[in-house]
């Protein structure tokens, strides 16, 4: 006689079937949990590690501009700032260097007007400066790189403004990895006379530097520069006023 199944025994079997089914439940939810906790650590980690690097990134600035202990063979000042450039051009006319390079010089901006603001060096802009139209740290890097290696050189003085230079370095090295860099800060006027911590303005500043700072140190472990190729030579202060007149 062929067995009838009754709802009491097909109710003991889904019973039965109810503990493994909570423990699979359960399961999943100890890994949720488990992974939300470790990213939350990862997350705490990496603020941590982030608020730590950007206090030794204030605390590594300069706060006055630095005295060069020797010469190079060449200056570049990265553009920004009109006392970059006359800093740079000071450098150039003391003997620090023997030819400089302003990088990242406006498209609209012509040699006439460098030299409208800093007439004393007439002789020294048109004979040893170069001039390129690069639009951000990364290109500036890339054109000194041309620069340099157009020229022979195996040291160079960098001048850009204090906050700026951890990244002008980092940016300029790995391009050039072989060449001697010395660093000359600028201080801006409006952080001689005002802490950066008494303005948010400026702590905004630093604190967006800082981050492209850390981007920059990132993408240059991931993909750091390929090897040089042939250096593109770089326009001369006159041609550049010459090209423009002709404009």
């Amino acid at each position: 006689m062929p067995r009838v199944r009754s709802e009491t025994e097909g109710g003991s079997v889904a019973h039965r079937l109810q503990p493994e089914e909570h423990g699979r439940a359960g399961f999943r939810l100890l890994q949720r949990s488990a992974i939300g906790r470790s990213v939350t650590a990862f997350c705490t980690v990496a603020l941590l590690l982030l608020a730590g690097g950007f206090g030794w990134f204030l605390w590594s600035l300069p706060a006055d501009e630095v005295k060069l202990e020797r010469d190079a063979d060449g200056i570049v000042v990265l553009t920004g700032g009109a006392s970059r450039i006359t800093d740079a051009i000071e450098l150039l006319a003391a003997g620090h260097g023997k030819r400089l390079l302003i990088s990242g010089l406006n498209r609209t901006t012509t040699s006439g007007e460098i030299l409208r603001l800093n007439p004393e060096f007439a002789s020294m802009l048109s004979c040893c400066v170069d001039f390129d139209r690069s639009l951000n740290t990364v290109g500036n890097a890339v054109e000194t790189r041309n620069w340099a290696e157009s020229r022979g050189f195996r040291s160079l003085i960098v001048v850009t403004s204090s906050y700026h230079m951890p990244r002008a370095m980092a940016e300029i090295s790995n391009q050039l990895p072989d060449i001697a860099l010395l660093p000359f800060p600028v201080i801006g006027d409006k952080l001689k006379a005002e802490p950066w911590c008494n303005h948010g303005a400026t702590l905004r500043l630093m604190l967006s530097e800082y981050l492209k700072y850390v981007a920059a140190r990132v993408r240059i472990q991931v993909d750091p520069a390929p090897p040089s190729k042939a250096a593109t030579p770089v326009m001369p202060a006159a041609l550049v006023q010459a090209s423009h007149a002709r404009d």
